[in-house]
């Protein structure tokens, strides 16, 4: 038995190692070779589906047939060469027409052979990005909320007082002062609708929920935006037909998809404006649900995107904040709106935009699989 024992010790150690390809390959970073002219050597599986190609048509090609040349990419690879070291970047845009955009970290060591090969491994943060973006639209949610309530207590009571002295004034005076009273009731009027716009942001009750079909909502939503502020704008679907149901409020769901179509359809040019409505599934973050105390898989991704000229980058960062907007006379209210209702949800809202394409991409759970009647869950 020892003897046997010392053979199979033996043997064990004499058993090749995985090859230094098959390690590469296993790796979940995107990781590629290049040489001296930035010339693609070598390619593994997590860079191919970085890339959206196969290994064949990256390698032998230049990087910037890929990235931009005007990428952080290329500005890190002439660090890694002069140093002789290793450098890494987290938080790094890559954009181009083959990948879109990506948030990704960046790390790049050169081959220590002298002949300036370097090895870049692409890790993407959006995952990251995502959870900070939903924890950012949660706090402006909750900030709105507070503002809400308190305007719902605090201003409309006043302003139904101003309105009804107004009314009082008007039956004493001539018709040429009657004018100014008018104006008083049309002002409050319209403050109170506001703060009766505010008020959703206050609602506190558990949102009901169930199985939507979401392509029914965005029929719903098309019909009515091609019957008003659409009429005008070519509509393009692209739905995934496989599509499981939501798990959510069709009538908020329908606010929500809403307020996104109208602004979609208010950013377009009057000739040749396009809105493209799109549903896919995906393997998406797992986040928590309000009410329920396991995370959830938000698969659910529905898009809609214009050809418009794009979000001003000054507002970029605050465009889901209450009272931040770019129209002449909007209330920034909506996009506000959208990122509590989404949130109600355990979903995530994000955006993407450059001139003559503007999309906002919603993430929401699916249906349970097993479900026997809708459940209440926090608001």
């Amino acid at each position: 038995m020892p003897q046997r024992a010392a053979a199979l010790a033996h043997a064990e150690r004499r058993r090749p190692g995985p090859t230094s390809d098959a390690i590469l390959a296993a790796l979940v970073e995107a990781t590629i070779v290049v040489d001296g002219d930035d010339t693609v050597l070598y390619a593994n599986p997590a860079a191919e589906q970085f890339f959206g190609t196969g290994a064949s048509r990256l390698i032998g090609h230049p990087l910037e047939d890929f990235l931009p040349k005007d990428s952080p990419a290329f500005s890190l690879l002439t660090q890694v060469r002069l140093s002789a070291a290793a450098v890494s970047e987290s938080g790094v845009t890559l954009n181009s027409p083959r990948i879109g955009s990506k948030f990704v970290a960046i790390l790049m060591a050169p081959v220590q052979d002298g002949d300036d090969r370097v090895v870049v491994s692409l890790l993407e943060q959006s995952i990251a990005r995502k959870i900070d973006n939903q924890m950012l639209h949660r706090g402006a949610a909750r900030s709105v909320s507070a503002m809400g309530s308190m305007l719902a207590h605090e201003v409309k009571n006043p302003l139904s007082g101003i309105r009804g002295a107004a009314q009082l004034i008007e039956q004493s005076v001539g018709e040429s002062e009657r004018e100014l009273t008018q104006l008083i009731c049309d002002e409050t009027d319209r403050i109170v609708a506001l703060v009766d716009r505010m008020e959703a942001f206050a609602d506190g009750r558990p949102v009901e929920r169930g199985p939507v079909n979401i392509h029914q909502v965005l029929g719903h939503v098309r019909k009515v935006a091609e019957n008003g502020f659409g009429r005008r704008v070519r509509f393009v679907e692209n739905y995934d037909p496989s599509l499981p149901s939501v798990w959510g409020n069709r009538d908020q769901l329908i606010q929500v998809f809403l307020n996104l179509v109208k602004n979609a359809c208010e950013a377009v040019p009057e000739e040749g404006g396009e809105v493209i409505l799109s549903t896919a599934y995906r393997q998406g973050v797992r986040l928590a649900v309000p009410g329920v105390l396991t995370k959830v898989h938000l698969p659910l991704v529905v898009s809609v995107q214009d050809n418009g000229p794009g979000i001003a980058e000054a507002i970029r960062d605050q465009v889901f904040d209450a009272f931040v907007t770019s129209k002449v006379n909007g209330t920034g209210l909506g996009l506000a709106l959208v990122a509590k209702i989404v949130n109600d949800h355990g979903g995530v809202v994000e955006f993407d935009s450059e001139p003559r394409r503007t999309a906002f991409h919603v993430m929401l759970p699916m249906q349970p699989v097993t479900v026997e009647e809708p459940t209440r869950f926090g608001g």
